[in-house]
């Protein structure tokens, strides 16, 4: 009887132990479990970039919020681990560094920006990650890595088509106001040399003889050289491929000067962005440039209004845009297609994530996206602008894409353009 007592002691006591120690093991699967799916980048929250990298990172985390509200990603929830790069693209090595060998963040996604991209994509490929550029232009065009992703709608050839629509306005009205000579000053960074390119390809095509071509270093702070070189030249069409802080330096002394042209001015990066259209107000007048989206019924796509107006609402005394059409929605829709890809994944692995980005079409506040050869999007979806009959400097000039009119394409077109550029109203 002794015996058999003790017995039952010990079995009780390995009962106890083994109940225990699955008690431990569930309590670190569920513990697991609850570990949040962590999205690292760096983003530029000071420096050139910084009004453009801050807008982003509040629709980054009004995303972050929507998907916890849901339950997170594969029962999840997300969080976001993110260091400014300062605008600084010898920054952004160290930053991509850290957040996968320290931080071991699960996934990584760019900051704002071609000049920020390019300096990541060989961390990303050396560690064999999946990667997602936020207008990122042709950054995979050398580089040919597969999990590589661009949220930019610029289609399969991204440097022509940037610019695409700038020369065939030049293309139909070349008889008109004999357009014939053109003249390119070229930031020379990452995404302006790429867009430059393209140019050169699109003004042989639209017959236009170059009478002016130089680059300029990213830090020019005086473009009065620049001006009245181009203008010595005396073109007939001006050409800048330009980044925010330079290309306020070019429209503010292009009518210091008085640039005498008859159009301008190709791929201008910045106007685009509440700060600063009210910054310069009427100055944009007669400018013809880029944008990807704007509040015009064609293009309200379904959730772009509502995750707007949340954005507005959030983005108030913050320093970020306050209309955010430039840049939020396509923030929130880069982080879209990633927690939509890893739930439809259903994994975290990265060759699966890459494999249905390639396979599926997404459903996004800026319409429905599909990737092609590259890791750019399988159409081109670009519009070209004018600003015209801008009067002031308020937000109120700008809401609702007020003053900036759609010339191309067709599908979106909301105006003609309003040439010659030097008899325009600034």
């Amino acid at each position: 009887m002794i015996q058999e007592s003790q017995k039952l002691h010990r079995l009780r006591r390995l009962s106890a132990a083994a109940t225990a120690l699955a008690m431990c093991v569930l309590a670190g699967a569920v513990a697991r479990a609850a570990e949040p799916i962590t999205i690292g980048f760096g983003m530029a929250l000071t420096g050139g970039l910084a009004a453009g990298g801050k807008t982003a990172l509040l629709a980054m985390q009004i995303w972050q919020d929507d998907v916890n509200a849901k339950g997170g990603l594969l029962g999840r929830p997300v969080k976001l681990v993110f260091y400014d790069d300062q605008t600084n693209p010898p920054t952004v090595p160290g930053i991509y560094t850290k957040l996968l060998d320290v931080d071991k963040v699960d996934v990584i996604v760019s900051g704002y920006g071609t000049n920020m991209i390019a300096p990541a994509m060989p961390i990303a490929i050396q560690k064999d990650r999946l990667f997602l550029g936020l207008f990122g232009l042709a950054v995979n065009s050398e580089f040919h890595y597969p999990k590589y992703f661009s949220m930019l709608p610029v289609g399969p050839d991204p440097r022509a088509a940037i610019s695409e629509g700038f020369f065939e306005i030049i293309k139909a009205n070349k008889d008109k106001l004999g357009l014939k000579t053109i003249a390119l000053a070229v930031d020379d960074g990452e995404a302006t040399r790429n867009t430059a390119d393209g140019a050169r390809v699109n003004l042989k095509k639209a017959g236009l003889n170059v009478v002016y071509d130089k680059t300029y270093p990213p830090t020019t702070t005086d473009f009065t050289p620049i001006i009245r070189a181009i203008q010595a030249t005396n073109p007939d069409v001006v050409y800048f491929a330009s980044y925010p802080p330079d290309s306020v330096g070019l429209i503010r002394t292009m009518h210091e000067i008085g640039l005498n042209t008859k159009m301008c001015c190709g791929t201008m990066t910045g106007p685009q962005s509440t700060s600063i259209k009210t910054s310069l107000g009427p100055m944009l007048n007669g400018i013809i440039t880029f944008d990807f989206w704007l509040p015009a019924p064609t293009l309200r796509f379904p959730g772009v209004m509502e995750f707007l107006k949340r954005y507005q609402e959030q983005a108030a005394g913050k320093g970020v845009d306050p209309l955010g059409y430039y840049l939020a929605p396509w923030a929130y829709a880069d982080l879209q297609v990633l927690g939509q890809a890893v739930e439809g994944a259903k994994s975290l692995d990265q060759d699966k994530i890459a494999d249905y980005i390639r396979t599926h079409t997404f459903k996004t506040v800026v319409g429905d996206v599909e990737f092609g050869e590259k890791g750019e999007w399988k159409k081109a979806r670009l519009m070209t602008v004018q600003f015209q009959n801008i009067t002031g400097t308020s937000i109120d000039d700008f809401r609702d894409g007020k003053g900036e009119v759609v010339i191309r394409p067709d599908q979106y077109k909301a105006g003609e353009p309003i040439l010659p550029y030097s008899s325009i109203k600034h």
